[in-house]
């Protein structure tokens, strides 16, 4: 990939975070998060969804990893680690839920909300694709999610609800995780194995990624 190609990558990708954006700051629970009005009951929701769908995390990732070739071998080996790194992480996030009175029965017990059904489902299809490169660019949104939005959400439900950190750690855990692995991810994009058709698949997957997990913000408990 040329400088050229990796500089139109990176703003068309910025393109895309900014319609995420837009669309977060239509998500009821993140409006009343912004204005002060968010509940405890709101806060136990939000944990109970995004638990179904970060359980398959690192299965949808470790799947990804094992249809990538040889000739992709740098892709495999950082999905791989990834996965890795993130096979406990619902473990945080129950905990979390506990922590703040919930029963981590009915949470181990609940389903996917419509949201979380449509992203599970894509994330798992691209993932059998062969050599998903593309799967980076959804990589692009849940990691820089975590990195750029999730600290201070947890921060603001701290300061309307009076959460302890414990309360909160899936989220400021994620700050620096995910942090970490958004640094991953620019270091592969900017490696020069990624070429233009590739780009059009990875912006593409932003795309479709960024729209279903603001689906699945919006659709809490439906």
């Amino acid at each position: 990939m040329t400088a050229t190609t990796t500089d139109t990558l990176a703003e068309r990708l910025a393109e895309v975070w900014a319609e995420l954006e837009l669309h977060l700051a239509r998500v009821p629970i993140l409006q009343r998060l912004d204005e002060g009005t968010v509940t405890l009951d709101d806060y136990l929701r939000l944990l109970f969804n995004l638990r179904q769908q970060v359980v398959d995390g690192s299965l949808w990732i470790s799947r990804a990893a094992s249809n990538f070739d040889v000739a992709h071998f740098e892709l495999r080996a950082a999905a791989i680690k990834h996965a890795e790194e993130e096979h406990r992480d619902f473990l945080m996030l129950e905990r979390d839920y506990v922590a703040v009175g919930g029963s981590l029965e009915e949470l181990r017990a609940g389903r996917k909300n419509i949201g979380s059904e449509a992203l599970s489902g894509y994330m798992f299809h691209y993932a059998d694709r062969p050599n998903p490169v593309g799967l980076l660019g959804a990589m692009f949104i849940i990691e820089g999610l975590g990195a750029q939005r999730a600290a201070g959400w947890a921060v603001r439900f701290q300061e309307v609800l009076g959460l302890a950190d414990s309360q909160v750690h899936f989220m400021r855990y994620h700050e620096q995780a995910d942090s970490a692995h958004t640094g991953d991810l620019d270091a592969i994009l900017a490696s020069g194995i990624i070429d233009d058709a590739a780009a059009d698949d990875i912006v593409r997957c932003a795309q479709v990624v960024a729209r279903l997990y603001a689906l699945q913000l919006e659709e809490l408990d439906r």
